[in-house]
């Protein structure tokens, strides 16, 4: 799949995250599938599809009650690290972010790929690819090929563990707490920031932009 002229910056572990159509692919599909699912609009071309109500961060267990206009603020921020000119560490939050859009949007393209031709349609960058087997391996390639430990899918496994127990085996996997404690606070938030829009820039039509701040609420860019 070709490059965008772009050049990425986000940088996971000791490799940065293709700026390409195809990371534009994931995280519009991700996009503009959970903020459709935030309207309830269409609902009926979901009544037989198996990601009936799903936001892409339900794809990170100790996420997946991140309240969606956050799920759409958290993938907003992301995607402005993402196209930044200069280079950006990733935090917890943003690895999850990218494995949950990947793997969200490689699972619609095996069981439902007409939904996701439906979200490319009216944005900002013209994108038809095949969408197939092909497609989904490309996807989860995105993220796995990135040298990371995926801590963030671990995290859900400690909750239910007595606090000292917890914080060994923390210790033994060698998970940063403070890294970890991004994940936390993004339970704590609920009003997106004004900045969401602006953080959107190039994944989002003006059209789409506006309807976006009626929902949510935030104020468009000038």
């Amino acid at each position: 799949m070709p490059e965008i002229s772009i050049r990425s910056m986000l940088q996971i572990a000791t490799d940065t995250l293709p700026q390409s159509l195809l990371s534009y692919l994931a995280f519009r599909v991700a996009l503009r599938q959970t903020a459709e699912a935030l309207t309830h609009e269409g609902s009926a071309l979901w009544e037989s599809g198996d990601q009936a109500g799903h936001h892409y961060l339900a794809e990170v267990p100790f996420l997946k009650e991140v309240p969606p206009q956050i799920q759409l603020e958290l993938l907003a921020e992301t995607w402005d690290r993402h196209i930044s000119r200069e280079t950006v560490t990733a935090t917890l939050v943003d690895e999850a972010v990218v494995y949950a859009v990947c793997e969200f949007t490689a699972q619609l393209a095996e069981h439902d790929p007409e939904r996701l031709t439906w979200c490319l349609r009216g944005g900002p960058i013209d994108v038809t690819v095949p969408v197939d087997h092909h497609l989904s391996a490309e996807l989860r390639a995105l993220y796995l090929n990135l040298s990371n430990e995926g801590d963030f899918l671990l995290i859900s496994q400690f909750l239910d563990l007595p606090p000292e127990e917890a914080s060994d085996w923390k210790e033994r996997l060698g998970l940063d707490e403070a890294r970890i404690a991004t994940l936390f606070d993004v339970l704590e938030r609920w009003h997106p920031a004004p900045e969401l829009l602006g953080n959107l820039q190039g994944l989002v039509s003006v059209g789409e932009a506006q309807r976006l701040a009626r929902l949510l609420r935030v104020p468009i860019p000038a």
